[in-house]
């Protein structure tokens, strides 16, 4: 089967599973990563610049949307943001650690269980790093908890307000509130490179490759950077915020933006799921379901701290406790499920300003793990 062809028919069928309603629950786009599991494990292999093209797409457009009110939000909530992204991964971590006590699987395949209940690729990065010849075995356990760690948060940022019986109109005016105060742009004296806005896409993208690329020593010898996910991110809610740099016009019209962050979605889910679909049942069988239930564990309990957090103790809004969370969680798809739940892009202004955080935590959590139980 042609790449071209299995991209689309995994989007097709993918799409079409995921907007199947139970309960008035869906998958949406998380259905696409089902999907792209079932075809990578019979050999379908997509490869990795699909994945990195539709990180890309989707976290740059994200940022433009997102940029206007992330200032105003992070500097109203900073501290809540840091302290809900270390929380969760503490949280998560600790659950890893008292999983190895008590079942004695390995330190390397529990920092890989860890880290793919978090969805975060640095993570992993560092836990086979820490590894050593063990590396691999971190991979497994990445590959045996990703699929969970994506759908559980999907399906928690969709049930979290049906369960609540949140009035999501009321919630999105809490979200916005301060935009009205903020002056708006005029491009009556800008110049404009091309109609859509694709020009400050590719700068951004540029800009945010670069960013991503510095990197940060620490502790145990280990580096730390945002990657191709966090520095695109960071640089499109700087342009987004902006939009313009003196008379230059690098503003994006929002349906370029919608069509972009889910097209990107798509892409990355699909690259994602085939990759690790690739063994996928076979390991199971191998070292058993147990390590699904574990790594549904260090899922579900960060998710459950973080919105405990975020609700009684902090006093965040629903929208923003929820995005918090999918940047705690370090969760793109996450972050497009809740999108479109919420029907406004301003959620990812939480996500991002909790992400560094998460990321790094999580980075020095499942090196240490597997270093202290080594």
């Amino acid at each position: 089967m042609s790449i071209i062809l299995a991209i689309f028919l995994i989007g097709f069928l993918g799409y079409m599973i995921g907007g199947i309603k139970v309960w008035s629950i869906e998958l949406g786009t998380a259905g696409v990563l089902l999907v792209a599991l079932i075809f990578g494990h019979y050999g379908i292999v997509v490869p990795d610049i699909v994945r990195e093209m539709g990180l890309v797409f989707f976290v740059t457009s994200v940022g433009f949307v997102a940029g206007p009110n992330f200032f105003r939000n992070f500097k109203q909530n900073a501290a809540s943001y840091v302290l809900i992204g270390i929380l969760m991964i503490i949280s998560s971590a600790a659950s890893c650690a008292l999983i190895i006590k008590l079942s004695g699987i390995s330190p390397a395949l529990a920092g890989g269980l860890l880290t793919g209940a978090l969805t975060s690729t640095p993570g992993l990065a560092a836990a086979v790093e820490a590894a050593g010849e063990n590396g691999y075995l971190a991979s497994i356990g990445y590959g045996i908890a990703y699929p969970f760690g994506v759908v559980s948060v999907v399906l928690f940022v969709q049930l979290i307000p049906k369960i609540l019986k949140a009035d999501m109109d009321k919630e999105r005016e809490v979200l916005v509130m301060a935009a009205n105060n903020k002056t708006k742009l005029t491009l009556d004296n800008l110049y404009s490179f091309d109609s859509a806005g694709f020009f400050a896409i590719c700068l951004a993208a540029v800009l945010g490759f670069l960013l991503g690329k510095i990197t940060v020593p620490l502790p145990g010898g280990s580096k730390f950077s945002l990657g191709n996910s966090g520095g695109p991110l960071i640089i499109g809610l700087i342009l987004g915020h902006f939009g313009h740099i003196g008379k230059i016009n690098i503003s994006v019209k929002k349906p370029v933006l919608e069509t972009l962050r889910e097209l990107g979605l798509m892409l990355f889910l699909i690259g994602a799921g085939t990759k690790a679909g690739q063994g996928f049942v076979e390991v199971l069988m191998q070292y058993g379901l147990m390590l699904f239930v574990y790594g549904a564990i260090m899922a579900i309990i960060p998710m459950i701290v973080g919105y405990y957090l975020a609700e009684k103790m902090l006093k965040l809004s629903l929208l923003n406790n929820l995005g918090a969370i999918t940047g705690g969680m370090t969760s793109t798809p996450a972050l497009g499920a809740l999108i479109e739940a919420a029907k406004t892009d301003d959620v990812a202004s939480s996500y991002a300003a909790t992400y560094p955080v998460a990321l790094v935590a999580v980075v020095l959590s499942s090196q240490f793990l597997i270093i202290l139980f080594g």
